[in-house]
């Protein structure tokens, strides 16, 4: 166990477009839900000394600085670390401040990921997102102030969105000269503000394009694409989300929130009533040789990293392409990986790989 996730599921606005856990902040709520959490966290950690900490949401900025206080001096007295850690807050534009910077620095945290999504006026609106363009630049400079390690989100294939507002946003985001970009196509999902208003997706031919538009446009200007969603200069990948794809345990502490603990993945309850009443899982899911053969192709065929030979064999008992047909596949000496030009349809590849 080398990572932990822990989940803040409120939130002071709600996207048009969020499917994950949140409700609209409420100051009440909000320190019956951290008490609950370090419960959790006492209840569950077992005191192995961890590489990453990702604090999501929701929104963690939301919380007030008392609040912040609260979970962070309690994060620092109570989870081992080591002296390499990498210890990721998310952030929304508009609860950056100076003392909240300086508090992050604090119980050191040393890395920010922050959802700007966009400067168009008119996607912004769509996502409903409450800040403009001057905000997103006077913030990353605050944020710059503090912090070297920063990850971005840009949100394309919105409706209406074009080529030319794409190229346009792409390059005010590398005005900002931050080492790691997050691009997401936009999920049009159930029970989302958008998925209620029966949205349509633009065209897959456009998605593609944009999609195109933004790997070319990146890595020209000296980002490496190692994940099919994410960017980063030389040395600044998420070690946190690479727990993820190299399929690593890790605990997931908080309301709605995944982990994967010996031999099974469990998820935490939605449910904020039976959260904080202490009922923390809804459902375990046992981890069989075929499922975690199976998780190790779908999680590392994402990356460019793709399935680590040995790290196969030590878990599943056989050479991988001994048990897969990795016909489709690239090979180099440690691992079988997905050519990058075959990432936009990787989907359509694991179907017939798995």
């Amino acid at each position: 166990m080398k990572s932990a996730y822990i989940h803040i599921p409120f939130c002071s606005s709600i996207c048009s477009y969020c499917d994950f856990c949140k409700f609209f902040y409420n100051g009440d709520l909000v320190d019956k839900y951290i008490d609950s959490l370090i419960m959790e966290i006492k209840d569950n950690y077992k005191g192995e000394e961890l590489d990453t900490i990702y604090i999501g949401g929701g929104t963690p900025s939301s919380l007030d600085l008392k609040q912040l206080d609260k979970l962070l001096s309690f994060i620092s007295n109570s989870l081992k670390v080591s002296k390499d850690l990498e210890y990721t807050i998310e952030c929304n534009v508009m609860d950056i401040t100076l003392e909240k910077l300086e508090l992050f620095k604090k119980y050191n945290i040393n890395r920010l990921s922050i959802g700007i999504e966009s400067f168009n006026k008119d996607i912004l609106s769509f996502l409903e997102r409450d800040y403009t363009k001057e905000d997103i630049i006077e913030k990353i400079s605050q944020a710059k102030q503090y912090f070297t390690n920063i990850n971005i989100d840009l949100m394309y294939a919105v409706p209406n969105e074009t080529l030319d507002i794409l190229k346009e946003d792409i390059l005010e985001f590398l005005k900002l000269d931050i080492p790691h970009i997050s691009c997401y196509s936009l999920m049009i999902e159930d029970h989302t503000k958008l998925g209620i208003k029966d949205t349509n997706y633009i065209s897959e031919d456009l998605d593609y394009s944009m999609y195109k538009l933004i790997e070319d446009t990146l890595e020209e200007n000296g980002y490496d694409h190692y994940e099919i969603s994410n960017y980063s200069k030389p040395g600044y990948e998420s070690r946190h989300n690479l727990c993820y794809w190299k399929n690593h345990k890790y605990y997931g502490f908080g309301l709605g929130a995944s982990g994967y603990i010996a031999n099974y993945r469990y998820t935490n309850t939605k449910n904020l009533n039976k959260y904080l009443n202490g009922n923390y899982i809804a459902e375990k899911e046992i981890i069989t040789k075929e499922l975690n053969a199976s998780n190790y192709a779908i999680l590392g065929l994402r990356t460019k990293y793709g399935i680590n030979k040995k790290e196969f064999k030590d878990n599943i008992g056989e050479d991988i392409n001994q048990y897969f047909d990795t016909s489709d596949l690239s090979e180099n000496d440690d691992s079988f990986y997905l050519d990058k030009s075959k990432w936009y349809i990787e989907n359509s590849i694991l179907v017939k790989f798995i």
